[in-house]
């Protein structure tokens, strides 16, 4: 039986310069008998997405509703409107040094958080000033996709004055803001639907063929062992740093202090320290197609990252927060990098990193998998957005002690949260190991 050829297929359905729902079932059933003898590889996934976004490139219309005409030339002037106002305000207070005081009396999650949305609400005024200009033009395919970048930044503002202000009527206007650009990028272009559809469709048959081949998770050939998708690399990330601790405390009570018990986890919640975690997934980035290769070899490679890696974020933490969860000046070599890495930690990194790639990664593969994969993606979001905000809150809960321990006074809002439910004696019990000085940070 000759080959089906994909590609071919996938011009032709895209040769009026849209897609529809027939086209992206043409697609994906020829897809489908083609994997039968062979799985599509991620370049031909690329390829075939490549063709339908470069035939549909430029999909305009003559014609707009007049209600999308007024709202059109409406986001025009609201857009220029917001932004002049919004350097008018901003000039006087950077010029009068008001702004720089005003900064100096919060902490940096709070800074951050302030800056992030001022950013986001000009960047988020100059995509509607464009957008308003792709409409006129009937450019509703460029106007859609412009929208959908709006909609991230809209959600990140969102979070950001939820963090600042709570729920009041300046979040709901936001959300309703946010509820008209979905329905308008719905509206303007369901092609681009289509084509969202025609990827997780073609994403999805990967997943089912590789399933029952047994194959899943494996590297095309010549890519490496493994393929370094978000799944893999998500589900290193997370082995990564449950192994490392329990590594880590093993060492501690055997050889540290003998018998003694310190928590030495990394996130306000769950047993992980994501140093291990993000020093898996380097090493597996970097390691991936050298797996087979002398032993010693992978071995010195691990040595450096993780010695690297262990370097930068000692300093990290340092400057960020003024805390200290390690220091090595007494060990061999420890000097030379100012106590924040040794040729004997670098060394463990490196025995570990090596058992990781030689002998754990295959293992491992085959644990990830017994996550069904009808359900894999749905887990992994979960489990994703759950580490994802671990992070982020442990990071402001940090910046947020040492800004107590520096004599700050917590403003209502963020600090007050942080300072009620993660206050002093909370932190010095998650993170045992670890000492904040104030003065070591950037925060004097």
């Amino acid at each position: 039986m000759a080959e089906i050829d994909v590609l071919q297929v996938t011009r032709d359905a895209v040769n009026d310069g849209s897609l529809s729902e027939q086209d992206v079932e043409t697609i994906l059933a020829a897809a489908r008998e083609r994997s039968e003898e062979q799985p599509l590889t991620a370049k031909e996934r690329n390829e075939i997405m490549t063709i339908v976004k470069d035939r549909m490139k430029g999909l305009t219309f003559d014609k707009l509703p007049t209600p999308l005409r007024v709202y059109s030339v409406l986001l025009i002037v609201a857009s220029l409107l917001g932004v002049v106002a919004g350097i008018m305000a901003l000039l006087p207070m950077i010029n009068s040094g008001w702004l720089q005081e005003q900064l100096g009396k919060i902490t940096a999650t709070t800074a951050v958080v302030i800056i992030l949305a001022t950013i986001c609400a000009f960047v988020s005024s100059a995509i509607s000033f464009f957008v308003g200009i792709r409409l006129i033009k009937g450019e509703r395919g460029s106007a859609s996709a412009l929208i959908n970048v709006n909609i991230g930044i809209s959600i990140v503002s969102l979070v950001c004055e939820f963090m600042l202000y709570g729920i009041g009527w300046v979040l709901l206007f936001n959300f309703a803001s946010l509820a008209v650009q979905i329905a308008l990028s719905a509206y303007l272009n369901p092609s681009l639907t289509n084509e969202g559809n025609l990827l997780s469709g073609l994403e999805s048959l990967d997943t089912e063929v590789h399933a029952k081949r047994g194959t899943l998770g494996l590297a095309d050939p010549g890519k490496g062992y493994i393929r370094l998708d978000f799944f893999n690399l998500f589900w290193t990330f997370m082995v990564g740093s449950v192994v490392g601790l329990i590594v880590e405390i093993i060492f501690h009570m055997v050889v540290v202090e003998p018998g003694v018990y310190q928590d030495r986890a990394g996130l306000l919640w769950g047993p992980f320290s994501p140093i291990y975690g993000i020093g898996a997934v380097l090493m597996t980035m970097a390691l991936n197609r050298f797996k087979d290769r002398n032993i010693i070899f992978i071995f010195v490679v691990c040595t450096i990252i993780g010695g690297a890696f262990e370097y930068f974020v000692s300093w990290f933490m340092e400057i960020s927060f003024g805390a200290t969860a390690w220091d090595y000046s007494n060990e061999f070599l420890g000097d030379l990098f100012g106590g924040r890495t040794c040729l004997l930690f670098a060394s463990m990194f490196g025995f570990l990193g090596t058992v990781w790639i030689k002998l754990l990664l295959p293992i491992f593969l085959r644990l990830f998998n017994l996550i069904p994969w009808k359900l894999r993606s749905s887990v992994t979001l979960v489990c994703a957005t759950f580490m994802l905000v671990n992070c982020v809150m442990t990071l402001q809960a940090l910046d947020n002690w040492g800004a107590r321990k520096a004599g700050h006074v917590p403003q209502p809002g963020i600090e007050e949260f942080y300072a009620k439910n993660f206050n002093d004696e909370y932190m010095q019990n998650r993170f045992q190991s670890m000492t904040i000085d104030p003065n070591k940070s950037v925060r004097k």
